[in-house]
């Protein structure tokens, strides 16, 4: 039989209650006990002080102790007296009377000046409690005591036996108590646990839009808020692994159309078979093999497959190198390209190679999508944290609200002159992606030429 979380709380919270009433009760017993028997060893010592003057007064008429010696019945009327007796102490009479049910007077003994038992218990040893019986000055003698170490008289017992019953049949209360406690407190926990449960099922078999209320603020409440970010993290990755097949589906039936298209009419006899035939096809199967390797390229930064080899190096120095391999390329589309830096190396740690490539998918960007005749300019500067590269162009701008999904995956301002222009739509997404492999932070915003500013932040290296 398998016991869920809400039982074994049920029984640790029962089982605890139990240990503690058990050793309370021990404990309780024994402090008791310990009470108990001073409780009565004090009776017997109260009872010392009053017998003490009727004792100091029959040594004074006698002289000594020998008229009680071996003489039990003046012993016991010594230390039992009555009202009535010519001999008792007035003091001892006008007391409160003093009952001898703990059985202490039995426990009493008569020692002389030496300490030798004259009468009385036969026991007293070194242990005894003693009052010093005085007479003028001189201590002509002991009464002492046996102390109760155990409870042996049957009264006693059955006032003990009677407590113990007490303290039983309360542990049972309290027990009982305690259960039903246990029993109310876990029932909530019960059915939030199986929530979850049923949640995690319902989580498992695809439905992504599963929530769990998370009620108190508590450790189930913040393992709920968890649940619920764990199951939106789901659901968006659902919504883009969809939208992901979506948009591939959609990239690549472009350039297999216009394949089969042209390749049907050369079949048909409609074209001739021919260079000229043949580029336009030849331009599609380039277009689709670039975006095989972007979406390859994406794939290997979002996996984290893809291998960085973080070395300390001048980011300046990468930047320009980049600059100048493709400054010909903005000369023949009748773009000006500037570059400007902080003076001194901006050190960084990073990978080279791919510190290039972010780089030149940046520029390629600004050179695809700004109009002939415009202007991209490159800066670099730097602050005590952070190097920062902006990379800006001139029109056309992008508008504010749709600045923000340039770096998703496929995404176009406007779809068809993108692609008019050669573009996969995966540039953005990959330069976000090694950034973010290079501790940083990318985003855009509005250039000062009139177009597009993609601004890179990488750490400082000391």
């Amino acid at each position: 039989m398998k016991f869920g979380i809400a039982a074994k709380i049920f029984c640790a919270m029962l089982l605890m209650c139990a240990v503690a009433l058990l050793v309370n009760g021990m404990a309780g017993k024994w402090l008791f006990e310990r009470g108990f028997l001073g409780y009565l060893n004090g009776q017997g010592i109260g009872r010392m002080e009053l017998l003490l003057p009727r004792l100091q007064a029959e040594y004074a008429e006698h002289g000594s102790w020998e008229f009680v010696r071996g003489q039990r019945k003046v012993w016991l009327r010594l230390i039992r007296p009555h009202v009535g007796d010519p001999v008792a102490d007035e003091a001892l009479l006008s007391a409160p009377p003093v009952s001898d049910q703990t059985g202490a007077v039995a426990r009493f003994a008569l020692l002389d000046a030496q300490g030798q038992r004259v009468i009385g218990n036969a026991d007293v040893d070194g242990s005894a409690i003693r009052r010093p019986i005085v007479v003028e000055g001189h201590t002509v003698g002991w009464l002492a005591m046996v102390p109760f170490q155990k409870i042996l008289a049957r009264n006693e017992q059955r006032f003990m036996e009677a407590q113990v019953r007490r303290w039983w049949a309360i542990s049972i209360v309290a027990v009982l108590v305690a259960g039903t406690l246990a029993w109310l407190l876990t029932r909530p926990l019960r059915k939030r646990i199986q929530g979850m449960g049923a949640a995690t099922h319902r989580l498992a078999g695809g439905d992504y839009a599963t929530r769990i209320v998370p009620g108190a603020d508590d450790e189930l409440g913040r393992l709920a808020q968890d649940f619920n970010r764990m199951a939106g993290a789901l659901e968006n990755s659902e919504r883009n692994r969809r939208e992901f097949m979506a948009d591939i589906s959609h990239e690549l039936r472009t350039p297999l159309s216009v394949l089969r298209a042209e390749l049907e009419a050369i079949q048909d006899g409609i074209r001739p078979m021919s260079a000229a035939t043949l580029a336009p096809l030849q331009g599609e199967v380039r277009q689709l093999g670039k975006l095989i390797d972007d979406l390859h390229e994406l794939a290997l930064t979002q996996s984290g497959e893809l291998a960085y080899e973080h070395v300390p190096l001048d980011l300046d120095a990468v930047l320009r190198a980049t600059v100048e391999g493709m400054r010909s390329r903005f000369h023949d589309a009748g773009l000006a390209l500037v570059v400007s830096s902080a003076p001194g190396p901006l050190p960084v740690q990073g990978d080279e190679r791919r510190l290039q490539q972010l780089f030149a998918n940046l520029l390629e960007n600004a050179l695809r999508y700004t109009d002939r005749g415009g202007s991209v300019a490159v800066h670099a500067l730097r602050d005590e944290r952070h190097v920062r590269i902006s990379i800006e162009d001139s029109a056309p701008g992008v508008d504010e609200d749709k600045r923000g999904r340039l770096f998703e995956r496929f995404y176009r301002v406007d779809a068809s002159r993108n692609r008019a222009s050669g573009g996969s739509g995966l540039g953005l997404a990959i330069c976000r992606n090694i950034v973010l492999a290079h501790g940083g932070a990318i985003h855009a915003e509005a250039s000062a030429l009139g177009g597009l500013a993609i601004v890179v932040e990488l750490p400082l290296h000391a």
